[in-house]
């Protein structure tokens, strides 16, 4: 019966997606819903996308083995990503009128640039979308009682998300999103009020936690505790900020306020209801002790599902697996069409000019399939848990894409030369320290990779410039003004955009 419930409620979904579809006229519809998002969406959007399977069954497998601790990346980090996007990059973002944020390296330091920063947010998203299609295959083989298979699940999944991505791009995203976020939440508060009347109420699992130290969160008094610890918290944090899903978000807003505000809401809800399933899994060691010790060591993952077909009654189970279904679907389709826009868009579109943009659309579908299939394979042979595949996600771009980011933004004498030389400064020292440092090293590789790309940004740019660079070309884009550099045989032109302010708008 509960199968029954899955399957129905995965074509409902797959059927509106499709629904959505019919709203995509070009590009700008595929890849940002044509700037059209109201506030809701936009929150539910920021929301659902960032509350996926590692929310549901990575977070609270790493709570019970580690506590509060362990999870410093994701939800803490995480969520004060969102809230950091909304606080300080929204807004200029936004009113640079951008396709993808390739488009802002483009913009700001030159084609170099952007292909290199391009590659790094591509590849960062195969951790990502591989946590979701692990996941998808983990809830079909549990669903089915072992009937469908891991593999088979992850295949099912994957394809049948592509479908409504494949044709709706950002509007089939954003309107799934919106239901699924309803889901999410009602299915979450629903389990959750399921087990607490079961486990004598919330007040008792708390204390229980608080007894077995779950709940400390602050690292020891030593350096290389410290060190661990801001380098986990920063990995999402600001790993983060550099990714195409987000600014997806943020460029899909009908305005710049609704591009803030629906960042900092979606973000603070995310980090709320990031600690239901963390609570739903430490109650089942008050439920079925033994269950979690079977499952600990072997596959933590299992221990929440495993405890709602246990002991929950069944349309607490569709529930719940309709909010984790629900919770991956929204992460997944979002993070199968950031990567396959921003690599047809920053990559694939300079190499044809000539491009119309019906062309340019049907390239952006056709690497979304192609995409999907790497992931998939790529999910298929990964041994990581849930977690880690997300958190080592977004040490590539950590490393590479932040620094020029930020900088570019705030610091007007950020350079091209600055650009390049943090990007490999960052890369080569975290590659170096990942290849030939030691297992446990006294700086994690993407801390010092932070570092070392900081560094790189300030010295390329206060030396002597000998790659070329528009010094107005910061102010520029603060006023909204788009310089296009096209760097070719050592000349370089320039073609100019106003974009209109927000004020002129309207």
């Amino acid at each position: 019966m509960l199968l029954w419930f899955v399957i129905a409620y995965w074509v409902i979904s797959v059927g509106i997606g499709l629904y959505a579809s019919l709203r995509v006229h070009n590009t700008k519809d595929f890849a940002v819903a044509g700037r059209h998002l109201p506030f809701y969406m936009v929150t539910a959007t920021v929301f659902a996308t960032w509350f996926g399977s590692e929310t549901v069954l990575g977070i609270p497998a790493t709570f019970l083995n580690e506590g509060l601790h362990g999870v410093v990346a994701d939800p803490f980090g995480s969520s004060l990503c969102l809230i950091l996007v909304g606080l300080f990059f929204a807004a200029p973002l936004y009113r640079m009128n951008l396709l993808t944020i390739g488009d802002f390296y483009k913009k700001r330091y030159g084609r170099g640039v952007e292909v290199l920063t391009t590659i790094a947010i591509v590849i960062s998203y195969l951790g990502w979308v591989g946590a979701q299609v692990t996941a998808l295959g983990l809830v079909f083989n549990v669903v089915s009682d072992g009937e469908v298979s891991k593999l088979a699940g992850m295949w099912i999944g994957s394809i049948t998300i592509l479908i409504y991505t494949f044709f709706g791009g950002m509007w089939a995203v954003a309107v799934t999103d919106f239901l699924q976020m309803i889901i999410i939440v009602l299915g979450m508060l629903w389990i959750g009020g399921e087990v607490s009347g079961m486990v004598g109420g919330v007040g008792t699992v708390v204390e229980h936690a608080r007894q077995a130290g779950k709940f400390a969160f602050w690292p020891a008094p030593d350096a290389k505790e410290v060190i661990g610890f801001v380098a986990a918290w920063i990995t999402m944090m600001l790993g983060s900020i550099p990714q195409q899903d987000v600014f997806q978000r943020v460029q899909s807003s009908k305005s710049e306020k609704i591009a803030v505000w629906g960042s900092v809401l979606g973000g603070s809800l995310y980090f709320v209801f990031a600690f239901v399933p963390m609570f739903l899994a430490y109650s089942a060691t008050l439920l079925d002790p033994k269950m979690v010790a079977d499952l600990i060591d072997s596959d933590s993952q299992l221990i929440l599902p495993r405890l709602v077909l246990d002991k929950a009654p069944l349309f607490a189970q569709v529930m719940f697996f309709g909010a984790l279904l629900s919770a991956i679907k929204s992460c997944a389709s979002a993070t199968l069409l950031a990567p396959s826009v921003t690599f047809t868009e920053n990559i694939l579109r300079p190499m044809v000019p000539q491009m119309s943009d019906r062309q340019l659309l049907r390239a952006m579908r056709t690497v979304t399939l192609i995409f999907t299939v790497l992931v998939t394979l790529y999910a298929m042979n990964s041994k990581a848990s849930i977690f880690k595949m997300v958190e080592n996600a977004y040490q590539v771009t950590l490393v590479m894409a932040f620094i020029p980011l930020a900088c570019g933004i705030y610091w007007k004498r950020a350079t091209n030369q600055g650009a390049l030389v943090a990007i490999f400064c960052g890369l080569s020292t975290w590659l170096s320290i990942l290849v030939f440092g030691p297992e446990d090293p006294f700086i994690p590789a993407q801390f010092a990779g932070l570092i070392a790309s900081a560094v790189g940004m300030a010295v390329g740019s206060l030396a002597p410039q000998l790659v070329r660079h528009d010094p107005h070309i910061h102010e520029a884009l603060r006023r909204g003004q788009a310089h296009l550099h096209h760097h070719a045989a050592g000349q370089t032109s320039h073609v100019t955009e106003h974009v209109p302010s927000h004020a002129e708008r309207g």
